[in-house]
């Protein structure tokens, strides 16, 4: 085996073949010749990836490897870690963009004398992109003589899908591989901070153009928020952590921004930036930031002097307030800042002063309440703060508009991490900051009751300065009011009835049932029906696991491509089944012609039978049994897992089939009128518990 072969674990293995890591530990014992550990350790060995490919392909388990798997794994088995591998790709891949006629000279030759002139070349389009002070460091010819069979797979994958695209990927594995390193800031979130800043500047609102300023990120993370900027002229961005720094910057180089003489400055720098500002009086357009939340180590004690705290000098458990401060000293006269906030530093009474000069002077002019899961930590709803750098040629502005998405049913979306609707939440806010946002705007702001309000500064300045949008704007109550309570009673009414008439027949007795089974596994082997798993990746709405157990429409959003490998997206078709596979719960649901066309989600397993051979809710039906589920599941100390495959059917003709299958599909409409029975009582009672309350419904 050659000395710089690629190394893969047992987790890898599983991937590359699309089985659990037990069926690894599975074919370890069974197969004589599977090939020997090469490092790692006894109980997490690592294995030689041709070897591995090779006895995979021989066993007929393994077609061939994907070049983006390929490229991944590679990466993984670096010697010197993935990340050192991942930054040295980055370069090759802003090398193969920037210079491709260079790049093909450079890969003409063996590969140490590659890794000898890579360096040169890669010095010159690393200072050309990021000029003096680069996050991004050249690679010594030492250090990159063992990622030189990765930069030839990586420069193949960037001629298959692209360069960013690529870098993409691998970073979006990276992060995904190891969730806790990274602080993320998802798409949809930065998305809709960017757009809170584009109304910045009145000049490019009169002119037409979208987008085109200076943008600082003091906090840049993996560069989300600066990826979201639409035709920047120049990004800035800050990020304590050297790798993490270096990542970013090769990623914003890598997006496409602009080409040629358009593309924006790019200035990444590595450092703390509250005790070490690397752009000391440099003034920008917008400033987006993404803070980390409960510091306690930020430099309250040698930074008590410090020129920015020009509203107050932050306490020490108000870190967030301190970055609220750097990011408006960054800002030009009238340019905006969009920060990230914890709900508690809208009410913490050691903040109540900063607050308060903050709404005096105009400074604050949005807080943003968002739905619980939009950013880690998934448990808590977030708040966007929208600040403004005062005019001394203006007044201060005398409202604050107070908007609360928190609420999934304010802002049409569902709630909860992997299911936030974000076109929707998105929706919500800007149509609320749009008609707020108006240059020498005379009538007053529609208020929309319990989702956004404009609320007089004065009002805010009491005691405690609580800008939480929950305090300010009471929810309508749950019912809306006596007539729509009186609907809601007769809706439920007609449910109850609905339900009555689908109510089971008395339940025959009978033998048990003597007849032969086969199971799902056998079915699939016989083209009866095809099996799958949901990746959630794709385009459009996806069908997650908490919409198959609440029988609710898709609500998840998709997962970037970048971050699987497992190719085309899982479009459901009517007709099909789908199984959880995690819970122990007997469920299975039928998709119907309105949830069709959906993407399957994580977590699901797709049967889809053959209508010729079997009838979807006989297949159904049968999967639901308690016995079935019970034989059919593996039990771990925290979960039930679920193999698909062993679930049991009985061998019946097709005409047998369809009357088992009505009584189920009469089952299953039975237990929806039931559920939304249920929902609608709640409704009810909930409703006139508000109305009763706040006055709207008088008592009998």
């Amino acid at each position: 085996m050659p000395d710089d072969s690629t190394e893969v674990t047992a987790a890898g293995i599983a991937r590359l073949a699309g089985v659990g890591r037990a069926a690894v530990s599975n074919w370890r014992r069974r197969h004589a010749d599977f090939p020997k550990p090469v490092g790692g350790t006894e109980t997490s060995p690592s294995f030689a990836l041709p070897e591995v490919e090779q006895w995979l392909r021989d066993q007929g388990k393994l077609a061939e490897v994907s070049l983006r798997e390929r490229v991944w794994q590679q990466l993984a088995g670096h010697p010197d870690g993935t990340v050192t591998a991942l930054v040295h790709a980055g370069c090759a891949l802003l090398l193969v963009r920037d210079r491709p006629t260079a790049w093909l000279e450079i890969t003409a030759v063996s590969d140490a004398r590659m890794a000898g002139v890579l360096p040169a070349a890669l010095d010159h389009v690393l200072d050309d992109r990021f000029g003096p002070g680069r996050a991004v460091p050249t690679p010594t010819a030492a250090a990159l003589l063992p990622s030189v069979p990765l930069l030839r797979a990586a420069a193949d994958l960037a001629a298959e899908a692209g360069a960013r695209q690529a870098f993409d990927f691998l970073f979006g594995r990276q992060v995904d591989a190891n969730p806790r390193q990274y602080t993320l800031t998802p798409p949809g979130l930065a998305e809709l901070m960017a757009d809170l800043a584009e109304p910045a500047r009145d000049a490019a609102r009169r002119s037409g153009r979208r987008g085109s300023r200076t943008v600082l990120d003091p906090a840049a993370g993996t560069g989300a928020l600066l990826c979201a900027v639409g035709r920047p002229t120049a990004l800035y961005a800050q990020e304590a952590d050297p790798d993490l720094a270096a990542l970013t910057a090769l990623r914003l180089a890598l997006h496409p921004t602009g080409s040629g003489t358009d593309r924006p400055t790019l200035a990444v720098r590595t450092g703390d930036t509250l005790r070490a500002d690397a752009f000391p009086g440099l003034t920008v357009d917008t400033v987006l930031c993404h803070p980390p939340f409960n510091e306690r180590n930020w430099g309250h004690d040698e930074l008590a002097y410090d020129p920015r705290w020009e509203y107050g000098f932050p306490a020490r458990t108000e870190s967030e307030l301190a970055w609220v401060q750097h990011a408006l000293a960054h800002l030009r006269e009238g340019g905006t800042a969009v920060v990230l906030m914890p709900p508690a530093a809208a009410s913490r009474r050691s903040g109540r002063r900063i607050r308060a000069d903050l709404l005096r002077r105009g400074a604050l002019r949005a807080v943003v309440a968002l739905p619980a899961g939009a950013a880690p930590p998934y448990g808590i709803p977030l708040h966007i703060w929208v600040l403004r750098k005062p005019d001394a040629e203006q007044p201060p502005a005398p409202e604050l508009l107070l908007v609360d998405t928190s609420d999934p049913e304010a802002a049409g979306a569902p709630s909860g991490r992997d299911r936030l609707d974000w076109p929707a939440v998105r929706r919500a806010v800007l149509d609320a900051w749009a008609p707020f946002d108006v240059p020498g705007r005379r009538e007053p702001v529609e208020e929309r009751p319990g989702t956004s309000r404009a609320v007089p500064v004065i009002e805010l300045l009491d005691d405690d300065v609580d800008l939480a949008p929950a305090r300010h704007l009471p929810p309508p109550a749950a019912g809306g009011g006596a007539a729509e309570l009186a609907r809601v009673r007769e809706r439920l009414d007609d449910t109850l009835k609905l339900a009555a008439r689908l109510a089971p027949p008395p339940a025959a007795p009978g033998a048990p049932a003597r007849r032969p089974f086969t199971t799902v596994a056998e079915l699939a082997r016989a083209g009866a029906l095809h099996l799958r798993t949901g990746t959630g990746t794709g385009t459009g709405p996806v069908l997650t696991e908490h919409d198959v157990l609440a029988g609710t429409a898709p609500s998840g959003t998709p997962a970037p491509p970048a971050a699987s490998p497992e190719g085309e997206p899982l479009l459901l078709e009517a007709g099909d089944v789908i199984v959880p596979v995690l819970g122990g719960g007997s469920v299975a649901r039928v998709v119907d012609e309105a949830t069709a066309g959906a993407v399957l989600g994580r977590n699901l397993q797709l049967l889809r039978p053959d209508p010729a051979a079997l009838d979807p809710w006989f297949l159904a039906g049968f999967l639901r049994g308690t016995a079935n589920h019970r034989q059919a599941s593996s039990y771990a100390s925290t979960a039930t897992r679920l193999d698909a495959r062993r679930l049991q059917v009985p061998r019946l003709p097709l005409t047998e089939q369809r009357r088992y299958g009505e009584q189920f599909s009469a089952l299953a409409a039975f237990e929806e009128a039931l559920r939304t029975a249920g929902r609608l009582g709640g409704q009810l009672v909930q409703g006139m518990y508000d109305g009763l309350t706040d006055g709207t419904v008088a008592p009998k």
